[in-house]
């Protein structure tokens, strides 16, 4: 059987990724999922992590909770899934933990992927489609009130946004910068060109 491919959707908040995640896994007829998430422990860390209450979480604890939930969302849905000949497509993976704990929060990165290896188990994405938009625009389009990541600050937003461009820059093979500007269906059309090269899927 062949292995199904992971496809991962990466960015700041309010940039549209759960909104292009599930328009690219129904046109692939794939598992759809996110992080954190995904799973009864993901969902509670997700709770705890993303509270307003939870505001003096120290930052490295934060990491080791968002990666224990990694670690079980790879091990009870994506692995699972990629084994059964399943696409998936995941709305966040390892490039945020690098991006918003290492890039936003100051954490070293290589401890931060060592971190990410062990709770994969090796696992990478096949595709990165990094949703770039400014932050400015991103906070216009959430508007509701913010949750916790949401309300860390402009200075926090833009660090992490260098972050992503930084981590794409450098496997530019495994990942792909898309605008995020525009209209859904826009957005889409840009994301299924990158897919179908990437990936060479037949169209659907």
């Amino acid at each position: 059987m062949t292995r199904g491919r992971l496809v991962v959707f990466e960015g700041g908040e309010g940039c549209g990724k759960s909104t292009q995640a599930s328009l690219l896994a129904d046109r692939l007829g794939a598992v759809l999922t996110r992080e954190p998430g995904a799973t009864e422990v993901g969902e509670r860390i997700r709770a705890l992590v993303l509270d307003p209450a939870s505001a003096d979480l120290d930052a490295r604890a934060e990491a080791l909770l968002l990666t224990a939930a990694r670690a079980q969302h790879v091990a009870e849905v994506i692995r699972p899934a990629l084994e059964r000949g399943r696409h998936v497509v995941s709305d966040r993976f390892t490039g945020s933990l690098l991006a918003y704990q290492g890039y936003g929060r100051g954490l070293p990165l290589d401890d931060l992927r060592s971190l990410s290896d062990f709770a994969t188990d090796g696992l990478d994405a096949d595709l990165v489609v990094l949703l770039d938009l400014p932050p400015a625009v991103a906070a216009e389009r959430r508007g509701a009130e913010p949750d916790r990541l949401e309300a860390a600050g402009d200075a926090f937003h833009e660090r992490v946004r260098h972050g992503f461009a930084a981590l794409a820059a450098t496997e530019p093979g495994r990942w792909a910068v898309v605008d995020a500007g525009g209209s859904p269906g826009e957005v889409a059309a840009r994301v299924w060109a990158v897919a179908e090269s990437r990936l060479h899927l037949s169209h659907r």
